[in-house]
């Protein structure tokens, strides 16, 4: 297989970066409209903030949270119990050649902005910034 001449950098590719939004866009609508046979998965509210994928697409990672953040234990596995009715669905809707295996995780960019606010707002963090 040939080396891709016009990505050479650490980051995921332009490839990589198209299928994991429309995989995202494609995996929000069918938790939002309650596509899956699943009456717990059905009941939460489940955001889909990124999707990473793989550079041979075959493994997509989806970065979840529930809507509130409240049931975060329960959306993992209700998801991952769910996984082969979800790859089938995006398969069937974008039509991917592949349908890659789909794994879950906790989107913790939420935790990440809120603590770099809270050391934005130090004093010392402050007088650092301004002088």
């Amino acid at each position: 297989m040939a080396k891709n001449k016009f990505h050479d950098g650490p980051g995921p590719s332009q490839r990589q970066l198209r299928v994991g939004e429309l995989i995202r866009r494609t995996l929000s609508e069918v938790l939002m409209r309650g596509d899956i046979h699943d009456p717990d998965l059905n009941r939460m509210s489940v955001t889909v903030g990124e999707v990473r994928v793989s550079p041979d697409l075959k493994i997509a990672t989806a970065y979840v949270l529930p809507l509130g953040g409240e049931g975060q234990e329960d959306v993992v596995p209700l998801l991952a119990r769910n996984k082969g009715e979800l790859r089938r669905v995006i398969g069937k809707k974008l039509g991917l050649k592949f349908s890659p295996d789909l794994r879950f995780r906790i989107d913790t960019t939420f935790d990440q902005m809120d603590e770099t606010r809270r050391l934005f707002a130090q004093d010392k963090v402050r007088r650092d910034v301004e002088g």
